[in-house]
């Protein structure tokens, strides 16, 4: 092993690294050394790969080697600054910095000005001429290697640098003078030795060697566990670490630091987009600390260094063909590039960049299609401010990430956590946010901070949540003793409603009405070509016309389950329910059956008319019973009540009531998902079906009279045996075709089964003979393959997930080695009886993009989910057709 390279160089014509390394080097040290091959300014450095994080993370040890090439890096450095680590006159000192294979902004970290003790710091000052900045820097090595290596509070520091201030009547850190820099060194070295039980190390080698196992170390922190799990990130990849030459940005006023976009990462807006800070250093920009200049004033600031930095923008754009996140330092007017990497952007970004840059010639439509996330199109249907609103906007921040949100004011990530867990929709406020906070982040509905800017860490977080984010609401003071903020003289508690409009920057006192916004523009682009690519059908989940015609507006080729007992609840229909649900005799049933077919036929002349020219599947009447009747316990204590009034009341009355309860007590259930449901009270009560289905085929002929084509599909549900599909078919076929008859027309029509059981799946081959289509019903499949009740898994599912003893929850994600082996199962014996038979899935798993991918891979014909993730659907569909093309 000793033979193996674990360091690469970076930074003049001996960078060793390259763009395509990303797996072994980070994004961040691939990146730089692909930056030095374009002839790019980078600091020079070397990266120490993840192969060693991940061995020094199994063993507690570095593999052999590593130390003896991480010194010959250190001494090729010396060389090409001409500088010795460690020298008291000319000081060589060093940044070490995390990076991961993918961007995990502020989830792991940093150590900047490495090397300083109590004699280089002197040596540094004389060197430069300039004491104050020898001292800054070295008060902030001392915080940094404090915080991240030593794991003392960063607030003991900041405490005291704030007291600092206050006493000398500063109000930002550049005020302070050398000799009040030299004074938190000192305060600074003494928090280490009273929380450590050391005296912070003076031996520059010993600085480094702890500052990398730290960020190796920093790998396993829980903020860095937490966004792994958030954004599916393998715990096993570990971050590399970029050792780099120190540039300062801290040295004045011809000196600085800022983080850019080379375009909008909130609109995708063609512009460079950023802020900066004059003499700043590395943080500063990005922890809120500073209200920064917007990136277009650096013109007039330092004009040449802009020029510089517009045109390497624009180089590293047109390179990498996405938009690139880029940090920058300038020292004393020179401009040195520290990072590139793909910008995170907000969903509606991503897709305004894709359809872009298609248009520019940068880049074909399948990369676009491939740059934008499926599950990004439910961020870019995310609720904004009602136009019709009346609101006052009481207080304006910088809007951050697009979307509006409505909650309930929490000041603790925890709190948001512990809120939305009971279902409470909170909006999290704070000072600024940290990576700590990420939890409550993603628990929020929206974040508000007082301070920070468009790139502060509330701002990157939120818009690669899809969070709307309002930051620099200055105007907002928290009181985290009462709980309260205020503005304006109007004084918030926690717990108050607030809304926020990430799209304006706006605060608004309450509640406004929200609303979702439709298929145009970029978006509608997008997925026409989505469409031009996917070979799967996209179908939506709806019950009534409003629906279906919201599910055409986004997309939906048909109805894939159209849930029947939905249509049996209203103020109409429930009291003509229950009367066929208690009739004591078949004569009684079907009297109350007569009643509700008009109702039904109704309902899908409505459904038919939205869907015209699409095919409609609809599952008959699947619930137990009960469902629709009163529950026991209100009727018992209705009945109390009446015959504690009996004297007032009639007889018959108190009978009635009487029976009503005697068929509910009949129809109670220990099991009822797996009771008396779906085909069996088809089977058991066949006059049900019968009515459904005459609704149905006379609906469609009447459609058809008037020119309108519809195809309709009979789901009949909950099958297990071959025998019950054909037993309930038998009856269903009779009364469908003596409507056609009756109606003196030609209507196409299909019978087929909703396979929700294990044992209907191992016997798809028998099913099929009977069958016409097949319809997975992944939701009950789930249920029944894994014997979870969807109702109650919630109890324990999130601590599945969370102790990794399940991936994710099953309801959520199909399980593609259980449930989806079963589905595989199912369409190959149920194909092996029938060739055409026609396959898709229903349950919500259809609108789930990993889950679709599986869909199309195992050859369903379509999927179907909710009308809202329809577009995640075609997305999801043309990135699995892209992916098999190219794979083959």
């Amino acid at each position: 092993m000793a033979d193996r390279k674990f360091v690469y160089f970076f930074g003049n014509e001996d960078t060793e690294g390259k763009n395509s390394m990303k797996d072994l080097l980070g994004g961040k040290g691939a990146n730089l050394a692909e930056m030095a091959n374009l002839g790019i300014p980078v600091p020079p450095g070397f990266t120490i790969t993840t192969e060693v994080c991940v061995l020094y993370l199994e063993k507690g040890a570095y593999p052999d080697g590593v130390l003896d090439q991480i010194n010959d890096a250190i001494e090729k450095l010396e060389r090409i600054n001409n500088k010795k680590f460690g020298d008291v006159e000319n000081p060589l000192l060093l940044s070490v910095r995390s990076g991961a294979r993918v961007s995990m902004p502020g989830m792991m970290d940093t150590v900047l000005n490495l090397g300083l003790n109590d004699d280089t710091v002197e040596g540094l000052a004389r060197k430069t001429g300039n004491e104050r900045f020898a001292y800054d820097s070295y008060r902030r090595f001392l915080t940094m290697f404090g915080d991240v290596v030593l794991d003392i509070d960063h607030h003991k520091f900041e405490s005291v640098l704030s007291a600092k201030k206050k006493e000398i009547g500063a109000t930002l850190d550049t005020e302070l003078k050398a000799e009040s820099l030299k004074e938190l060194v000192e305060i600074f070295k003494s928090i280490i030795r009273e929380n450590t039980g050391n005296n912070f190390p003076q031996d520059p080698r010993e600085q480094l060697q702890m500052a990398i196992d730290a960020v190796f170390n920093s790998w396993n922190n829980q903020r860095a566990i937490t966004y792994r799990k958030l954004n599916d990130i393998p715990t096993d990849w570990g971050t590399a670490v970029n050792v780099q030459s120190m540039v300062y940005g801290n040295m004045g006023e011809t000196s600085g630091t800022g983080v850019a976009f080379t375009r909008d990462p909130g609109t995708g807006e063609k512009e460079f987009f950023g802020e900066y800070l004059i003499n700043a250093q590395g943080e500063d920009v990005v922890a809120g600390i500073r209200t920064p200049q917007p990136i277009a004033t650096l013109k007039q600031t330092m004009p040449d260094a802009y020029a510089q930095l517009e045109e390497i923008y624009q180089k590293l754009e047109d390179h990498f063909k996405d938009m690139q996140d880029i940090e920058f330092t300038i020292e004393e007017g020179k401009l040195y590039m520290l990072q590139t990497r793909t910008g995170k952007r907000t969903a509606a970004a991503a897709l305004n960049i894709a359809v872009d840059m298609v248009n520019e010639g940068l880049i074909d439509k399948e990369t676009a299609l491939m740059r934008v996330k499926p599950e990004q199109m439910d961020q870019l249907l995310h609720p904004m401010i009602d136009p019709e609103s009346e609101y006052e906007i009481i207080a304006t921040g910088l809007p951050a990430s697009p979307g509006a949100a409505v909650g309930k004011v929490v000041f603790t990530a925890e709190h948001a956590e512990e809120m939305a867990s009971i279902d409470e929709k909170v909006i999290l406020v704070r000072a600024e946010t940290s990576p700590e906070d990420i939890g409550g982040m993603d628990a929020a509905q929206g974040i508000l901070t007082v301070r920070g800017g468009m790139t502060s860490h509330a701002a990157v977080v939120a818009r690669g949540m899809g969070k709307p984010c309002v930051v620099g609401c200055g105007a907002i003071t928290i009181d985290m003793t009462s709980s309260t903020f205020t503005v304006c003289d109007v004084t918030v508690k926690e717990g108050d409603y607030i809304t926020v409009d990430g799209a304006t920057g706006g605060l608004i006192i309450g509640k406004v009405d929200l609303i979702t916004p439709g298929v145009t523009g970029e978006l509608e682009t997008l997925l026409k070509w989505a469409d031009e690519f996917r070979e799967m059908g996209v179908r939506t989940n709806a019950d009534t016309p409003h629906d279906a015609l919201v599910a055409r507006e986004f997309g939906a080729e048909g109805i894939g389950l159209c849930r029947t007992e939905h249509m049996f609840f209203g103020d109409d229909r429930i009291p003509v329910v229950r009367e066929m649900i208690l009739a004591e005799d078949e004569d009684v049933r079907k009297k109350a059956l007569k009643k509700l077919l008009p109702m039904q036929r109704e309902d899908f002349i409505g459904i038919f008319r939205a869907m015209e020219g699409y095919p409609v599947t609809i599952r008959l009447l699947d619930p137990p019973l009960h469902e629709f009747l009163p529950k026991h316990e209100e009727l018992a204590n209705k009945l109390k009540i009446l015959e504690e009034d009996a004297s007032n009341r009639p007889k018959v009355e108190i009978e009635s009531l009487k029976k009503v309860m005697e068929r509910v007590e009949s129809l109670i259930e220990i099991n009822p998902m797996l009771g008396h449901r779906g085909c069996r009270l088809g089977i058991t009560y066949p006059e049900i079906y019968e009515m459904q289905v005459q609704a149905i085929i006379e609906a469609a002929c009447e459609l058809k009279l008037e020119g309108i084509d519809i195809v309709p599909e009979i789901m009949i549900p909950l099958i297990c045996h071959v025998n019950e599909l054909r037993s309930a078919k038998k009856d269903l076929v009779e009364v469908a075709e003596a409507v056609i008859a009756k109606n003196c027309i030609d209507l196409d029509y299909l019978v087929g089964t909703m396979i929700e059981l294990p044992r209907a799946a191992l016997t798809a081959d028998q099913i099929a003979q009977e069958a016409e289509f097949f319809s997975f019903g992944t939701n009950d499949l789930t249920q029944t393959t894994f014997g979870f009740s969807r109702d109650d898994a919630g109890k324990f599912l999130p601590f599945y997930v969370s102790d990794s003893i399940l991936e994710a929850d099953p309801f959520a994600v199909l399980d593609q080695d259980g449930v989806g082996e079963l589905v595989k199962i199912g369409i190959e014996k149920g194909r092996s009886t029938r060739p055409d038979l026609k396959i898709g899935i229903c349950g919500e798993h259809g609108g789930e993009p990993s889950s679709v991918k599986f869909g199309y891979n195992i050859g369903l014909n379509y999927v179907s989910c909710s009308p809202f993730r329809v577009p995640i659907a075609r997305l999801a569909a043309a990135q699995a057709a892209i992916e098999k093309q190219d794979n083959s």
